[in-house]
């Protein structure tokens, strides 16, 4: 989710949005600041009050997510783009707002952990080492417990994903989006508004890193004012793998990037999960730059 973000800016304007983990972060922090608000105390609440605190964090966090993508492109790229800058340019100027966020953050928040109130309670809906195929299971997939939690963040990311695609590709807007990324002299010679595609772009991208914000804290029950720093290489790297400007890339590049993390922690131990990360991004840039659906803009 929050790779379609890097994927859908690079697709329209040619430049890599490193402000984005600040905008999953806030997204973050909107969804704690909201089940905290909900749940005073740490409460223990039932599992269909979870539920529904959970859905209701989850309009602030994409809100949030989605206004301070689109305030990020009016302050920070559309003054670059109204003088022709050159791209460095808007890379100083991702790095600088992501710079302002996150240490704005700090000191309102503190440089702590701080701990994701309970809403749904993990538990266990598939165990491999109980199941009838147990005998014939390595293992190590033996010990592969798939909790509800994870069930949830898939199908969220896989229906998010899926929604996003096909407005891209049916709808008039979306056609739009394609028109600019393809050819942005030409679409605005035909009529398309390419100032409004861009806001567009960005406040899709804004409202997928909000909704990623709170499934992440609420997978990992924790937020800080750097969470978003590791992730947003993650996507980086996904974005890369898939093919950057390519939407179904991204999707292909996560899902890859999560099978090669946890195979690596499973073979030579938790501490290599990152590592993998960054060698799949080293290796994609070596021998595949284009990446492995090959670079589409924005389609």
């Amino acid at each position: 989710m929050i790779a379609l973000g890097y994927t859908l800016v690079y697709g329209v304007l040619q430049l890599i949005n490193f402000a984005h983990s600040e905008v999953f972060m806030l997204g973050s922090l909107g969804a704690f600041l909201t089940v905290s608000g909900l749940t005073p105390g740490g409460g223990n609440p039932s599992q269909a009050q979870g539920a529904l605190i959970l859905v209701a964090a989850a309009i602030p966090a994409i809100v949030i997510g989605g206004l301070a993508a689109v305030a990020l492109e009016r302050v920070a790229y559309r003054p670059l783009r109204r003088r022709s800058a050159p791209r460095l340019a808007y890379l100083i100027s991702a790095i600088g707002a992501s710079l302002f966020l996150s240490n704005t953050i700090r000191i309102w928040r503190g440089p702590n952990f701080e701990t994701f109130p309970r809403t749904v309670r993990a538990r266990i809906v598939l165990d491999l080492g109980d199941t009838f195929f147990s005998g014939i299971l390595p293992e190590s997939i033996q010990r592969v417990k798939i909790q509800n939690r994870d069930i949830i963040v898939f199908v969220v990311a896989m229906v998010t994903m899926i929604a996003v695609d096909q407005f891209i590709n049916r709808s008039r807007t979306g056609r739009a989006v394609r028109a600019v990324a393809q050819d942005s002299e030409t679409a605005g010679l035909m009529g398309v508004n390419i100032n409004k595609v861009i806001t567009v772009t960005f406040l899709i991208g804004g409202l997928l890193a909000g909704a990623a914000g709170l499934l992440f804290s609420w997978s990992f029950g924790v937020t800080r004012f750097q969470i978003g720093f590791l992730p947003g290489v993650k996507a980086f790297t996904a974005a890369v793998l898939g093919g950057i400007g390519n939407i179904r890339g991204a999707l292909l590049g996560g899902l890859l990037l999560g099978i090669f993390e946890n195979v690596a922690a499973g073979c030579f131990g938790v501490q290599w999960r990152d590592v993998v990360a960054f060698l799949i991004l080293v290796l994609a840039l070596m021998f595949r730059p284009t990446g492995l659906l090959g670079e589409k803009g924005a389609a």
